[in-house]
């Protein structure tokens, strides 16, 4: 019965970030609309346009290559075992040992080079202008990656996120300047890694400025919407990563009872409720900076990252 509700609890987890990526997405959207005092569309509009893709029949150039079908599952498979291995209401879950940040990074750099070669995969040039852009803000993003979850790894002693976020949900934890850095640093990556103003604008198709379009301008019917649930889920991913680790209020213990993981998941909504309002004040009054600008914006997330870690050098040689 035990293992059981392990694999219940598990499902349940799988479901949900499955179930609400749509909907934040639609959220962030319906907020920015209402900023700028338009109606926009409902909050449960990317639900109605994944079906509307999967209802469509998808068209394939004559010259894709097997690559160019399997990446839209590939990538979707990949993004979406990331964020169900992210703590989203409690820790400890059946699937949690392997929830690794070294893991996590992994998931989501396959994830993006297959869609970078599935970008150059047909020829036409705006797949070649998006991968090369990709892979650019990737060569600068995932380092700076990697040591903000040094920085949380050296703070919680371990790279596990459940370990991570009991620790940071325990009173031993502190202020640390450390820490400030690394959460500052992890916002600037979410926001490139999901082609969020200023380093994108997810609202345009404009050739000359945008990365992640131009890499699926090819794909229609399933495999379009395979990558743009993918992509719904990957800003829940990063927000889930950001509430687990610098955020655990009200996440659950492992075996704490039905009660404390409706609490868990409640809490956990309100999280992703208040992370979309400001993402869309934050898009709402932010312009998109120059394409040549992002290497900067992005060495900027990777000095914090750096300095974090050292700082935690330093302070503990003391």
């Amino acid at each position: 019965m035990v293992v059981i509700s392990d694999i219940v609890v598990q499902g349940v987890q799988m479901l949900l970030v499955l179930l609400l990526a749509p909907l934040l997405t639609g959220f962030v959207r319906k907020i920015k609309a209402r900023l700028v005092l338009r109606q926009g569309p409902a909050v449960f509009q990317p639900y109605r346009d994944l079906l509307r893709l999967l209802r469509k029949e998808v068209v394939l150039a004559d010259n894709a290559s097997w690559l160019f079908r399997v990446t839209p599952y590939v990538t979707f498979a990949a993004i979406w075992v990331a964020a169900a291995l992210v703590p989203t209401f409690a820790t400890g879950l059946l699937f949690n040992w392997s929830a690794d940040l070294i893991a996590i990074v992994a998931l989501l750099g396959s994830a993006r080079f297959f869609l970078a070669l599935a970008g150059m995969d047909v020829g036409t040039s705006f797949g070649g202008i998006g991968s090369s852009r990709e892979v650019m803000i990737a060569a600068l993003a995932e380092p700076a990656m990697l040591l903000i979850f040094f920085c949380m790894a050296l703070v919680a002693g371990s790279t596990q996120l459940s370990t991570v976020a009991d620790f940071m949900a325990s009173s031993h934890i502190g202020l640390r300047v450390s820490l400030g850095m690394a959460v500052i640093a992890l916002i600037m990556v979410a926001l490139a890694e999901n082609a969020r103003i200023p380093v994108d604008n997810p609202a345009t198709h404009l050739e000359l400025t945008m990365v992640h379009e131009a890499m699926v301008l090819e794909y229609s019917g399933r495999h379009l919407a395979m990558i743009e649930f993918g992509a719904f889920l990957k800003l829940l991913l990063y927000i889930s990563l950001i509430a687990c680790v610098f955020l655990p209020w009200k996440i659950a213990v492992f075996g704490a009872g039905p009660l404390a993981y409706a609490v868990g998941a409640g809490a956990y909504v309100v999280k992703l409720a208040a992370a979309g309002f400001f993402l869309a004040l934050f898009e709402t009054a932010t312009a998109k900076m120059r394409i040549f600008r992002i290497p900067q914006f992005l060495g900027a997330a990777l000095m914090l990252g750096l300095l974090g870690t050292l700082l935690l050098f330093v302070s503990r040689s003391f």
